[in-house]
């Protein structure tokens, strides 16, 4: 018999709930970069999320988003990247996922709560998530070019939100390969994207995800199993903390429905997928895929990709 997310009186999904886990928000300086680490508080071993923010951002701008992922008993790890190229940025990626491989995060969590370093995810948002890509293509920046080695650390799944790559200096390394499934990655990939980053804001401002760089091509090149979520009514920077104050914030195209329905739809899917292929149960993320209206927010198109 096939097994059905659990959702409320009205359908829609408990993974876009805020789950039941007490979390502590926990900052941290002795690490290769400033962390903001969302922790359960009960006594266990948790999956981890690395998560990375867009350019100019920083973590707090994500504050609800992760403390909803958080909240379903994952430990997440966002770090606070100074201003840099996205290079520079790839580089700390790797520090940081050095760090936490050789366990210095154990002493940081709430006595008794522990990282399971088997099971690892990374994502990012905007830049932030080509540099999530980067990383798990176990990129070398000082070779400029996807390098053979593996990872510091096993990463076991994949996601970005609105990840966006570039031509200039300034966007190096540039992954992306305009061949469908040329991704070299052997790890599963959910990619949202937002449907209206394309579009220039007030008929003058760049766009922040432009066509042919943006979450499209991102998951276009991504091999199965892979999963596509556009959330069409809204921006690139929709999905920030009510009162963020950034230059994306201010230049990019807006949508004009909830954005706390938004960062819902996003940590439900983020709930989802980690649930499916970090601990082996998949049954939240088919349902959703098969039927999206279990979602706070409209995800226009879904597609899934199977092995």
């Amino acid at each position: 018999m096939e097994k059905k997310a659990k959702v409320r009186d009205d359908g829609i999904a408990l993974d876009f709930e805020v789950g039941d886990e007490d979390v502590e928000i926990i900052n941290v300086k002795s690490s290769p970069c400033p962390l903001l680490v969302f922790s359960p508080t009960t006594e266990g071993s948790y999956p981890v999320l690395l998560f990375f923010h867009g350019f100019m951002l920083h973590p707090d701008s994500y504050k609800s988003l992760l403390l909803h992922i958080s909240s379903h008993r994952y430990i997440v790890l966002a770090p606070q990247f100074s201003p840099m190229t996205s290079q520079s940025e790839v580089k700390k990626a790797r520090k940081i996922a050095e760090w936490l491989s050789a366990n210095k995060l154990d002493s940081i969590l709430p006595e008794k709560v522990l990282p399971d370093l088997l099971k690892v995810a990374v994502a990012g948002h905007s830049r932030g998530g080509k540099t999530a890509f980067a990383l798990a293509l176990a990129y070398e920046p000082r070779r400029a070019a996807i390098d053979e080695e593996q990872p510091p650390l096993k990463l076991s799944a994949l996601l970005g939100i609105d990840p966006v790559a570039g031509s200039s200096c300034f966007c190096s390394p540039n992954i992306l390969q305009f061949i469908p499934y040329s991704f070299d990655q052997s790890i599963p990939v959910a990619v949202i994207g937002t449907g209206l980053s394309n579009q220039r804001a007030y008929g003058v401002c760049p766009p922040g995800a432009p066509n042919g760089i943006n979450h499209a091509e991102f998951f276009n090149e991504s091999k199965p199993p892979c999963y596509y979520f556009m959330a069409k009514d809204y921006g690139h920077a929709d999905m920030l903390d009510d009162g963020t104050t950034s230059l994306m914030g201010i230049v990019m195209k807006s949508g004009k429905g909830s954005k706390k329905s938004l960062r819902r739809g996003i940590g439900g899917i983020f709930v989802a997928f980690l649930k499916a292929y970090l601990e082996g149960q998949a049954d939240d993320l088919i349902n959703i895929v098969e039927s999206p209206n279990r979602a706070p927010i409209t995800f226009d198109p879904v597609i899934s990709i199977e092995e």
